[in-house]
């Protein structure tokens, strides 16, 4: 199998998902671009649980939609939106879209950000982009590029009525954000359900913090394999 590494960590990023609640029926998808000339990249398949995918399941696609590998189909809005970010932004390599609950609740609220309330959410400073404009199912590669431009070269967009986008240079760390963007927007959530005032962390210790969080870059991958060595217990044969 062609880039089978990449296909059993892409597999494993969709099943934990999954595990943590992330996922919606068979909706949303998560890709990740190949090095080289030609855009590649690998996509989940339309029609496949989450929670069953395989690494033989993914699909790799051209820039053109077109199945270079695998069986299945991919589904229309996946190429229309993960296609054109990979193509507009080289730094989004992987490529993550879910309807998880807590993070798309605060889509649907006015003025719904994410605020510097918690640890978790500092992770985030100055990463975040924000799309007020719902357009639908982002069925034609004019939708796909204007999500593509919202997001521009931050790590996180909100999409108004609809979701979250996390682009990262590697699935360890796309699925290292994905996870606390989660659980950052739950605290945030869970904080304003009080209807007392939220108390915001200052912008040069927001700063301050996340420049610590980062030192070293190791966390996201250890996250990573962790989890992996978890999935390998509850979930196994991902890699297959």
């Amino acid at each position: 199998m062609r880039f089978h590494q990449e296909r059993s960590d892409l597999a494993a990023a969709l099943r934990l998902a999954a595990h943590f609640g992330l996922h919606e029926g068979v909706c949303n998808h998560f890709s990740y671009a190949l090095p080289g000339e030609e855009l590649c990249y690998l996509l989940n398949p339309h029609g496949i649980h989450w929670s069953q995918i395989r690494a033989s399941d993914i699909l790799l696609l051209d820039g053109q939609g077109r199945n270079l590998d695998g069986e299945g189909e991919a589904e229309l809005t996946a190429f229309t939106i993960h296609g054109r970010l990979h193509h507009a932004n080289a730094k989004a390599v992987c490529v993550l879209h879910t309807h998880m609950p807590q993070a798309t609740a605060l889509t649907c609220v006015e003025d719904g950000k994410l605020l510097p309330v918690h640890q978790n959410s500092l992770r985030f400073h100055g990463e975040v982009a924000y799309d007020p404009h719902y357009g639908g199912l982002a069925e034609d590669a004019a939708e796909g590029d204007r999500i593509a431009a919202a997001l521009g070269d931050k790590r996180v967009l909100f999409m108004a009525h609809h979701g979250v986008i996390v682009a990262g240079e590697s699935i360890a760390r796309a699925f290292d954000d994905l996870y606390f963007l989660e659980r950052a927007c739950q605290v945030q959530l869970l904080a304003m359900s009080s209807g007392r005032p939220l108390r915001l962390i200052g912008s040069n210790r927001a700063a301050q913090t996340k420049a610590e969080m980062e030192a070293g870059g190791l966390y996201p991958e250890a996250h990573f394999q962790a989890l992996k060595r978890l999935l390998d217990q509850i979930n196994p044969g991902y890699g297959d």
